[in-house]
């Protein structure tokens, strides 16, 4: 993907998004024109904790890292975002600095939409903050989730369940059109990765995975993981017991 589409191509790739999909259609008009596409190297930062707002972002191709690090330069990774997922509404709303770190961990390229387009944006259609609104309560009940699946799940439907989030993609995310049940299949994400996002040992991922695929709901290889059986996957997150603390 370059940096050359016509506003039909990128349309139709921001049209994976439900989020945006289900924005008015003159919403998504005047995003479209708003913004611009750029493009990240691997391993380029695109913003770090602090940093003023510069507006909103939709990842179109690559990965991107969503953590933080310590000073000793240990990391909280919150999230791996995938296409096609916005990002950095919080500071939208708030006007504050960004809230952690985020950089690209493959060559990725990514839509654009300057603060200033989107302030006066908002000032001409106020009506427009309510469709932000929503891109902002979808992250806020996955947080939710995520504290109370940490407080009340063991480790191994924890780790089904984040992949199934994954494949499916974060709320707002397209459904892949060659996948009856909407999921994404492959998952580019490291062990490593998905144990610092569920806050769980490495040893731990690698013996729930190892579980997993031996009881034919995943195939592991290098750095990705791929969905065999969702149903059975399903089962092993254990979603009709969510929460209920057994």
């Amino acid at each position: 993907m370059t940096e050359s589409l016509s506003s039909n191509e990128l349309a139709a790739v921001l049209a994976r998004s439900v989020w945006f999909r289900s924005a008015p259609a003159a919403m998504q008009a005047q995003l479209i024109e708003a913004g611009r596409v750029e493009r990240l190297a691997a391993r380029q930062r695109l913003f770090t904790r602090g940093d003023a707002d510069d507006g909103l972002y939709c990842l179109l191709d690559g990965l991107v890292r969503i953590g933080a690090a310590s000073a000793s330069g240990k990391e909280a990774l919150l999230a791996v975002i995938e296409p096609v997922n916005w990002f950095g509404e919080i500071a939208l709303f708030d006007n504050r600095p960004r809230t952690h770190d985020a950089y690209a961990e493959r060559e990725s390229v990514l839509f654009h939409l300057p603060r200033a387009a989107l302030a006066a944006l908002l000032e001409r259609t106020p009506a427009y903050w309510h469709v932000f609104g929503l891109l902002l309560t979808q992250k806020l009940r996955l947080a939710f989730d995520a504290i109370e699946e940490a407080a009340l799940l063991p480790a191994a439907p924890r780790v089904a369940r984040r992949l199934l989030l994954m494949a499916g993609g974060y709320p707002g995310a397209h459904h892949e059109a060659n996948s009856p049940d909407g999921l994404r299949r492959v998952l580019k994400v490291p062990q490593e990765d998905l144990a610092m996002m569920l806050a769980l040992s490495r040893q731990t991922i690698n013996q729930v995975l190892k579980q997993f695929e031996t009881q034919g709901a995943l195939k592991l290889g290098y750095a990705e993981i791929e969905i065999v059986d969702a149903k059975k996957l399903s089962a092993l997150a254990d979603l009709d017991r969510a929460g209920s603390g057994d």
